[in-house]
């Protein structure tokens, strides 16, 4: 063999080996290659918008662009101003390497066209509906020149204190990996190609920013590896696995060592183990918070932060202030940099950015693709299927020709339909329950209408409350009167309006501003003024539905035991009035059931259906026993329990059976459950499936969902419902952290909740 041929042959070995470069590779190669180390870093840094009030600082009117021309932005976040991100685009452009912004935005339910918040949406359990929900959201943000949007919000919540709980899909790691999934496919399609209306997906927070003690937001998380990895971080590894371009750290410390510069949650298992490939943004000022946590000063923590796989820094100018200098010290490197670097211009690329940095911005997409009418029906649609029947003792569905009295604080209130984390310029189109009433009976002058009470007694907490947000936004602003008309009027004119009706509507709950970020409550009954109003209209003696707006559980024993009806219908975007009174009159058949468990009072918390037993097990719903684990004033048992919710008919569940009694570990087994509808009304019902491992080597909780199915069942008709089981539903991650299936035996139980089970026995040999 000639030396040429030799060479030729060794050539072709290695570009087998090692794999021929793509075509976005060998852009990126050559522009890094061409880019001096300040620009790189420059790539690394996130700023908000001029003027947007983002965690703890804000940015100076004029403080990007003259970064921007100094190449140290890689992107902006913070508005969907078209015009604006244009004229800096332009400016990016011009600067350096004409390297193009990426524009990020926090778009968590919908942009323009409000769909219901994220707690909502997973009450649907219907996947499709939320992937088609995302799809809007993402198609209106990019019209108007967003390309990366916050979101979603995975984190798995087990406390209702925690504000948060109101962003993500509740309690369940099976459950929310498969909302996560959906969201991302959503945003980003299917095909791995962006189109014009696709935009790049941002999981957050990670991670276990859900579990902070107390359920206190930013506070610290106490878990162990084994105690994460079965409950709380299937979300994060299932959107990772649909291929999710980008990640946010979250604010929490996890083992000692803040989310952000944490190489085990970043290094070893999101990218090792679960094979992710994007970048890694922090949570806004995340990088400069570290110092509180007491790590070290913003130079040690940026360069922590991004030796351990951060790779941008969202508002804390860390690494473009101080990773020059660690470099210079040998505190990084330069492949550091140059790594996080090549993800940031990776997704630009396969944004399509560098082909045309103004694909998104498209002013003529807006009138036609945004708050369409098509969008607001969609959202409508949504909002039907995200409704919770809580309790109904027959009042419901109401006649649309009765004497309705709507009461409540919540009744008329457009903008409290949005819920937390809405930034519609659209907000005050929404349309309340009352208009939503109106427009639904026949004669809208059989509807009455009272405000009814205060929200709280204390009016300084009302007004914390409600304009909090916009007062730390706007500290000049002119806070409007409260409790101008005394409580004591407002409660009788309720009661007289109550009084001439046949049923009274009454609205009540949370405003948004008492759910979201920063938004922690330690008490989460019933606000106090509403309260009083409840109590008075019992005692009319009228029937009594409650609607709840909230974005999270609250307790409600009393409003149980007293409530002819309880309608949890969160907060439902844009057309939430309308889908309300489509279940209040029974145009629709709620089949909503909650991922969140309700507790009885609040010591309960945290409160998560999937816990495990204790060497002195105590039955969820019998009275105080000595030496058990169980309260003396209270059974263990949520009020309502997770995967609870009722439906205007009623279904009727045979007992499971599997199609063998034996599996071994590389089979499968099909489980099938027949479901009657007994009543006269269609519906749909969610059939769930769970699993509890009777002995394994470790601790394993009482029950784990591991299936679910919405199927569509008229009145009198029967259905089988089929899921198939194998290996990897029954595996955990053992002691030593390998993901296992354990010979033995398995309990399999299907059922309406995760309470109402039936049982049959399955042997994995």
């Amino acid at each position: 063999m000639t030396k040429r041929l030799i060479l030729a042959a060794a050539a072709i070995l290695l570009l087998v080996g090692c794999g021929q470069k793509s075509e976005m590779d060998k852009f990126v190669d050559n522009l890094l290659s061409e880019m001096t180390i300040e620009e790189k870093i420059g790539q690394l840094n996130l700023h908000s918008a001029s003027g947007f009030i983002s965690a703890l600082r804000v940015t100076e009117e004029d403080e990007n662009v003259k970064m921007l021309r100094a190449g140290q932005l890689g992107g902006l976040y913070g508005t969907s101003n078209v015009e604006y991100l244009t004229e800096i685009q332009k400016i990016a452009l011009e600067s350096g390497h004409g390297i193009p912004l990426i524009f990020g935005l926090d778009v968590i339910h919908g942009h323009e066209t409000v769909m219901p918040i994220p707690l909502a949406m997973s009450t649907s359990w219907n996947m499709d509906l939320i992937e088609n929900a995302t799809r809007i959201a993402a198609k209106e943000a990019s019209a108007m020149g967003v390309n990366w949007v916050f979101s979603p919000m995975v984190d798995i919540a087990r406390d209702a204190r925690w504000g948060r709980i109101a962003e993500g899909g509740g309690e369940d790691p099976y459950l929310g990996g498969e909302i996560a999934k959906a969201y991302v496919y959503g945003y980003q399609g299917r095909t791995g190609i962006f189109s014009d209306h696709d935009v790049l997906a941002c999981v957050k927070h990670y991670a276990l920013y859900g579990a902070a003690e107390a359920g206190r937001d930013y506070n610290t998380v106490n878990y162990g590896r084994q105690e994460i990895l079965n409950g709380f971080m299937n979300p994060y590894k299932a959107a990772a696995k649909a291929g999710a371009g980008s990640y946010m750290s979250s604010f929490n410390e996890f083992e000692g060592i803040p989310a952000t510069m944490n190489s085990y949650l970043m290094d070893d298992l999101l990218r090792k183990s679960w094979g992710f490939d994007g970048f890694i943004v922090s949570d806004a000022t995340a990088v400069m918070e570290e110092v509180a946590h007491g790590i070290g000063d913003l130079q040690e923590v940026s360069a922590r932060s991004l030796k351990a796989g951060l790779d941008m820094d969202m508002n804390s100018d860390g690494f473009v202030g101080t990773l020059k200098k660690s470099l210079d010290e040998g505190k990084v490197s330069k492949a550091d940099i140059d790594r996080a670097c090549r993800r940031i211009l990776e997704a630009k690329y396969k944004l399509g950015l560098f082909d045309d940095p103004f694909k998104y911005l498209k002013p003529e997409r807006v009138a036609a693709e945004v708050f369409t009418k098509e969008n607001r029906d969609f959202s409508r649609k949504v909002a039907q299927e995200c409704q919770v029947l809580l309790k109904n003792d027959g009042v419901l569905p109401l006649k649309k020709n009765a004497r309705i009295a709507v009461v409540g604080p919540l009744a008329d209130d457009s903008s409290a339909m949005n819920g937390t984390w809405s930034m519609s310029s659209h907000a005050g189109e929404s349309i309340s329950i009352l208009q939503g009433i109106k427009d639904a009976v026949t004669n809208p002058s059989n509807v009455s209408y009272a405000e009814g009470s205060w929200l709280f007694r204390d009016k300084d907490l009302e007004e914390n409350i409600k304009y909090g947000m916009i007062k730390y936004f706007m500290p000049n602003y002119a806070v409007p009167a409260l409790h101008t008309v005394p409580q004591e009027r407002m409660i009788a004119e309720a009661v007289a309006k109550a009084r001439a009706a046949d049923v009274v509507v009454a609205c009540v709950g949370e405003v948004p501003n008492m759910n979201g970020e920063g938004s922690s409550r330690a008490d989460i009954s019933m606000p106090d003024a509403e309260l009083e109003l409840l109590k008075a209209l019992k005692a009319t003696g009228k029937p009594i539905v409650m609607v709840l707006t909230t974005g999270r559980p609250l307790t409600l024993l009393w409003e149980d035991e007293n409530m002819n009806a309880i309608l949890n219908t969160w907060s439902e975007g844009s057309e939430a009035g309308h889908a309300i009174a489509d279940v209040l009159f029974g145009d629709v058949n709620p089949s909503a059931k909650l991922t969140t468990s309700f507790p009885r009072m609040v010591g309960q918390l945290p409160l998560y259906y999937n816990h495990k037993n204790t060497g002195r097990p105590h039955p969820d719903y019998e009275p105080y026993r000595k030496f058990t684990s169980c309260y003396i004033d209270v059974v263990n048992a949520p009020l309502y329990p997770f995967g609870y919710g009722l439906s205007y008919t009623t279904f009727e569940y045979g007992e499971p059976r599997l199609s063998a009694n034996e599996m071994a570990a590389d089979g499968s087994v099909k489980v099938s459950v027949d479901v009657k509808n007994t009543g006269s009304m269609d519906g749909k019902e969610i059939v769930q499936l769970y699993i509890h491992d009777i002995y394994a080597t470790s601790t394993r909780p009482v029950k784990e969902l591991k299936g679910f199915q919405k199927v569509d069942i008229k009145a009198g008709e029967t259905k089988t419902v089929e899921f198939t089981l194998t290996a990897e539903e029954l595996s955990y991650y053992d002691h030593e952290l390998n993901w296992v299936c354990e010979p033995g035996d398995f309990e399999i139980m299907v059922g309406p909740n995760s309470r109402d089970t039936k049982a049959v026995v399955l042997t994995v040999n």
